[in-house]
């Protein structure tokens, strides 16, 4: 299931939909050079670089979406948490640092922050098919966990509630339970 949930892949894209007026291309080459190396794998390197670039761009959402991606993808996720909280509080017209959000959220096991986060960025783009995907995987996700606890509190309910199991966990593949 942890791995089911998306990060937004499309990293470029989003960049150049939230283009700052005025952002010159030093600016967008900034942003160029750390999306590469987080997508080399070079998470330690684009974190320091994005951290020296909003020395001098503070505001810039760009460096600080790109900052969270390389402090999720450098296993910081609680400073990660903390970049991407605050982009939704500056910026919360923007719902791909909900769904990133939501993520952690959900890595950590916080499924009804989890949900209530990517609640939040189809609040702020309905149209939002990655935000949308998760949040269904959450949906299956806690589906999973009531049918497991229906199963304990009564064991007449296996015959119904086994093959629904089975199904989540199949999509899942997850297996057996834990």
């Amino acid at each position: 299931m942890k791995q089911a949930l998306r990060l937004f892949a499309c990293l470029l894209q989003w960049l150049a939909l939230t283009a700052l007026p005025g952002a010159g291309r030093a600016q967008a080459d900034d942003h160029a050079d750390i999306s590469a190396l987080l997508q080399s794998g070079q998470a330690a390197q684009a974190l320091t670089l994005a951290e020296q670039r909003l020395t001098e761009h503070p505001r810039d959402p760009q460096l600080r979406f790109l900052r969270a991606l390389a402090q999720t993808d450098a296993g910081e996720p609680e400073r990660a948490i903390a970049s991407f909280t605050e982009l939704t509080q500056e910026f919360p017209e923007l719902p791909e640092p909900y769904n990133n959000l939501a993520v952690l959220y959900a890595r950590q096991n916080q499924w009804d922050q989890a949900r209530a986060t990517l609640e939040m960025a189809l609040r702020a783009n309905p149209g939002y098919a990655t935000a949308q995907e998760n949040l269904g995987d959450i949906y299956a996700w806690l589906a999973s966990q009531a049918y497991s606890k229906a199963m304990q509190l009564d064991a007449n309910s296996a015959a119904s509630v086994r093959p629904k199991l089975a199904l989540i966990r199949e999509l899942f593949g997850t297996g057996r339970a834990r």
